[in-house]
């Protein structure tokens, strides 16, 4: 198949692309900077300014399925009122580029898939969140509703569309895996706040494959949680990171001073979503990591 990428560059995206080639896919991802990037055989690297979809829309003709992976990445620094708008608008943009580019083709694709997170969910401690539960009001779940709503209308042009909402991938250059990983590798780790919160995490491995999976399924439309059937509590996974790299586990991290250090950023650590995911599972997906301690001890132990 032809897929077309945008935000492929990104964490993901990467391992994305690698998969896709593994599979003897051809891919073209979409850059702001294609000379960047070297491109290993079957992928190209295309330009594009990730609002519009002038010099790459015809592309679409050619494309069984595009992949919107695109927006400035949610970890990459403290949510000011100028990143808050840059996290928003770079995704809006971007599902409006490709929403102009797919009304505009003349052969459309079969399958878009659209990227969310599991912070669309209301933070709600031990509840159990899968698809059908209620979005939040706050800027993580205004922000993921906002970003799905983005390319909502391919539907009405008869394109499959599947909507994934990731937990927290865990990966080496992971940005989050890395704030947990920190402290223990300082000797000083232990829970973030109370450690009763849930995450919701998924391996990348697993994150990849769901995809691909939900690509190849034909009956799979809609919205999809893609994170492990066992989300863990927040002291629980300090447990686990300081056996896989054999570290003590003692000094628990105050909810104030995350608070201070990252602002509304702590939400993401200190926040509890315990998804699970439903409709994977009832599609037949089978998880390679579904235990987080096995997760941790591929990466880093």
């Amino acid at each position: 198949m032809y897929i077309l990428i945008a935000g492929g560059s990104g964490l993901i995206g990467t391992a994305l692309t690698r998969k896709l080639l593994a599979d003897n896919h051809t891919v073209t991802v979409l850059s702001r900077n294609p000379e960047a990037h070297s491109a290993p055989q079957g992928v190209r690297f295309v330009g594009w300014d990730g609002c519009s979809a002038a010099g790459w829309g015809s592309l679409v003709n050619e494309t069984d399925v595009i992949v919107n992976l695109a927006g400035v990445n949610l970890g990459g620094g403290l949510w000011t009122r100028k990143r808050k708008e840059a996290l928003v608008n770079s995704r809006l943009y971007a599902g409006q580029a490709i929403m102009d580019a797919l009304t505009q083709a003349e052969k459309r694709p079969e399958v878009l898939v659209q990227a969310s997170a599991v912070g669309y969910y209301r933070a709600n401690g031990d509840t159990l969140l899968d698809e059908s539960s209620p979005p939040g009001s706050d800027f993580q779940g205004d922000l993921c509703q906002r970003w799905e709503e983005s390319t909502r209308s391919a539907e009405e042009l008869g394109v499959r569309r599947v909507v994934i909402r990731s937990g927290v991938v865990f990966e080496h250059g992971a940005f989050i895996l890395k704030m947990f990983l920190l402290p223990f590798r300082m000797f000083v780790g232990g829970s973030i706040g109370n450690g009763k919160q849930y995450i919701s995490w998924i391996h990348i491995n697993d994150e990849v494959n769901a995809i691909t999976y939900l690509i190849n399924n034909r009956d799979a439309s809609g919205s999809f949680n893609l994170m492990s059937p066992q989300p863990v509590r927040n002291a629980d996974l300090g447990r686990m990171i300081g056996r896989v790299l054999h570290r003590p586990y003692w000094f628990p991290v105050p909810a104030f001073a995350m608070r201070l250090a990252l602002g509304e950023l702590s939400t993401v650590v200190l926040d509890s979503w315990r998804g699970v995911p439903t409709r994977l599972s009832n599609l037949g997906f089978q998880f390679t990591f579904e235990n987080a301690e096995s997760a941790l001890q591929d990466l880093v132990g």
